[in-house]
């Protein structure tokens, strides 16, 4: 009888636990939990169902996905000397093929391998061989299944300004990267990082560029990024061994000798010639390179974070016995925009050479994140989301449905309210006897804190709403660290090409402030080439006072009109100019939407405020929600517009246009309407104009009380008389409507 009223007792206290526990905690646990993952989802499906990140270089199922290495791509850079290199968008080369007013970097990424049939995470480590006026890029493509690095290849016939991806050469069981090709014996070899096999192997093309075979194993050292130059009658052999127990990692160098590059290596005597900190460049960051007579070696500065930038070293003294060798600066500019930026945050490989036509051409690759950046982002994402799990767990005990932080079970033996399903365990060990003191102290704090601050007081309600708002904000910062991405802004590809555009923003004296915010915003965009103000009235700011990441310049009117808009400006380098008022912010990625919508319809205005004109009734000018009314738009406005600054321009000074321009000086409006005539005055059938719905914008103009049109009645008046004079002139609008939600991508919402 005893054992079984000990057993039915014990049973009693396991189930009293269970009410307890179950019917309190877990229950509100539970239920905490389904309307919080509610929340993530919706805020999720809210802010990240449009990420542009899903777009950038081409991403789709097969590659392109983001990991801990990175999203490295390559770009092209042209100078007159190694040392005087500049981005491709900078030597103004166009594209027509691929949309590209001018061609602008990355011209090589993983979506560019992954839609030619072979997955890509990214690509690496390019090298150049030069074969008559064909450029052939070898380079490491990170398999996006096998999650190893393979060889790939692409072939340029117009020095760079566009490639055609051959495939992958070169895949073994193995990770390979760094592909240094050279010549030899009128044999063209190839000699790529293969350390995770322990040796250093160098291939001979049997088919070139498509087809390689092994020549031989040239040493059985796990080298990483080595190449092989010839200097003063030996062939000398650069690369980095990790595998020493004394090494360095990424701050080690050697060096071989020999009189092939066929033949036996012996170690230089001073190996490893250096071993050091990993941010002097130690490592080999690219193919040496010879300029007036001197050798200049390329090391990576893996300091701050891997592959952080190329440093350039000249070989002042190279022998078997000594060598030395001092920094020179490569005069690179460095990328202004951050993380909108391709290479804005690290590149660690570059090789330049030199073309028949003297210039000299360069590849280099860059990546806009951090090494590690997508584990940091979920470690730090989880974290956010643990704490705010934390805090609903502290909100359940403030409204008493979590009574016990740790089971009842876990109490000491003075406690009534615990189980025996561990005595024997308990009692032979003291430690476990202080732990359940210790949780037993902490299962006070539940009644303590309700205590402190009851939720029918004052205190209580704060602390309650406190905890409440900042758990969802922990919440929404969490999955902004692992949904989000990196933040940056990116570019959006035509068939895997960018591009670049100028901006233009009309403004005088009395809208400073507008402006200098407008600059520091909009120059960060990854596309942006050029900020060109438009000043129409009073002392012109310097340009000292703006914090931009491109070029500004300032093209001061004589006339304060706003014909000045679509002034002809021979120092445009771009094809594509953004026509944006100083006082419409909106995010950078819908800039970039529109300037995709424009490269895909070059011929029109695409804009992001719609209009419908001709509707029912009189001529009268109406804002979007007309349009909106009668699901169409047949203008857009061009003070927030794409458009071909040479083909737009010239319209709009045209002969014809002559009298719309007296209407725009006289009434000092309508010159966004002018251009939408003319537009579709020039086009026989079909729209003139493209809508892209951004998801927010501000008019800043509401701060300062600067706004031209701030009694919108007069300035609607004053635009439906416009209406009139210029449908008289060039015609009606009325056949060019254009239905919203026409776009597959769902940006014309």
């Amino acid at each position: 009888m005893v054992q079984n009223t000990g057993g039915s007792t014990e049973k009693t206290h396991r189930q009293r636990w269970w009410r307890v526990y179950d019917n309190g905690s877990f229950s509100f646990l539970f239920v905490s939990f389904m309307l919080f993952s509610s929340f993530g989802f919706l805020y999720t499906y809210v802010v990240y169902k449009n990420n542009n990140n899903v777009n950038t270089y081409g991403k789709n199922m097969l590659g392109c996905h983001e990991d801990s290495e990175g999203s490295w791509s390559i770009g092209v850079f042209y100078g007159d000397s190694p040392f005087s290199l500049k981005p491709i968008e900078s030597m103004n080369v166009w594209n027509n093929k691929s949309a590209s007013w001018p061609v602008a970097n990355p011209v090589v990424t993983c979506g560019s391998v992954t839609d030619s049939g072979f997955p890509s995470n990214f690509v690496a480590d390019p090298f150049l061989y030069i074969q008559r006026d064909v450029l052939y890029l070898f380079f490491e493509t990170k398999n996006a299944i096998t999650m190893q690095g393979d060889i790939g290849v692409a072939r340029s016939i117009d020095n760079g300004a566009s490639w055609e991806q051959m495939g992958v050469v070169l895949d073994e069981e193995w990770h390979l990267s760094y592909p240094y090709v050279f010549d030899y014996n009128e044999q063209i070899y190839m000699m790529p990082e293969g350390s995770k096999k322990g040796d250093l192997r160098l291939y001979r093309a049997v088919d070139f560029p498509l087809k390689w075979e092994l020549e031989k194993v040239i040493l059985k050292r796990p080298l990483i990024d080595t190449f092989i130059m010839e200097y003063e009658s030996r062939y000398w052999l650069f690369g980095s061994d990790h595998s020493r127990i004394s090494t360095k990692k990424n701050g080690e160098l050697e060096i071989w000798y020999s009189n092939t590059p066929l033949g036996q290596w012996k170690q230089h005597k001073k190996n490893p010639v250096l071993n050091t900190n990993k941010k002097t460049g130690a490592r080999n960051g690219g193919r040496p390179f010879v300029y007036k007579g001197n050798v200049y070696r390329p090391g990576q500065d893996d300091g701050e974070t891997y592959g952080k930038r190329v440093r350039v070293f000249k070989i002042e003294v190279l022998t078997p016995y000594n060598y030395k060798e001092v920094e020179v600066d490569l005069g690179f500019v460095k990328p202004t925009k951050g993380v909108n930026a391709w290479n804005g945050a690290r590149s660690h490989h570059l090789d330049v050479q030199q073309l028949k036509s003297g210039q000299w051409i360069a590849v280099s690759d860059g990546d806009r994140t951090a090494s590690g950046d997508l584990s940091r982002r979920y470690i730090i994402g989880s974290l956010l989301i643990l704490a705010a799990g934390s805090l609903v767990f502290v909100m359940g005990m403030l409204l008493g449905f979590v009574r016990c932080i740790v089971p009842l079970s876990w109490c000491p033996h003075n406690i009534k309210k615990r189980s025996d399903a561990f005595f024997v365990w308990e009692r032979s060990s003291l430690v476990s006897s202080k732990l359940r003191q210790y949780c037993s102290r902490l299962n006070r704090l539940c009644s303590v804190l309700r205590c402190k601050m009851n939720p029918n007081t004052s205190l209580g309600r704060f602390a309650f709403f406190f905890i409440l708002i900042a758990s969802m904000v922990l919440m929404c910062v969490g999955i902004r660290y692992i949904y989000g991405g990196h933040g940056g802004q990116e570019p959006y590809p035509i068939d895997n090409h960018y591009s670049q555009f100028t901006m233009l923003a009309m403004t005088y004296d009395a809208r400073i402030w507008n402006l200098k915010w407008y600059v520091q915003h909009y120059s960060r965009c990854p596309s942006v080439r050029e900020i060109v103000v438009i000043w129409n009235k009073g002392t012109p700011p310097d340009l000292t006072e703006f914090d931009s990441a491109v070029p500004v310049r300032i093209r001061v009117e004589e006339k304060n009109s706003l014909n000045n808009r679509f002034k002809i400006d021979p120092l445009i380098k771009t094809r594509a100019v953004l026509e944006l008022d100083d006082d419409i912010m909106m995010s950078c990625d819908y800039i970039e939407r529109g300037f995709k919508v424009w490269r895909e319809n070059p011929d029109k205005l695409v804009g992001f405020y719609p209009r419908l004109v001709n509707g029912p009734g009189p001529l009268e000018y109406r804002g979007e929600k007309h349009a909106r009314k009668f699901n169409g738009y047949n203008m857009i406005l061009t003070g927030a517009a794409f458009m071909d600054n040479q083909v737009a321009f010239n319209r709009y000074w045209s002969e014809d246009a002559k009298a719309g321009r007296e209407t725009v000086d006289e009434l000092f409006n309508c010159e966004d309407v002018l251009m939408n005539f003319l537009y579709a005055n020039a086009t026989s059938l079909g729209a003139s104009v493209e809508y892209v719905k951004p998801a927010w914008t501000l008019d800043t103009s509401k701060f300062s009380g600067v706004a031209i049109s701030e009694n919108t009645q007069a300035h609607y008046r004053l635009r439906s008389k416009c209406l009139e004079k210029f449908t008289t002139l060039y015609g009606g609008l009325s056949d060019r409507k254009v239905d919203f939600k026409r776009r597959k991508d769902g940006w014309d919402l």
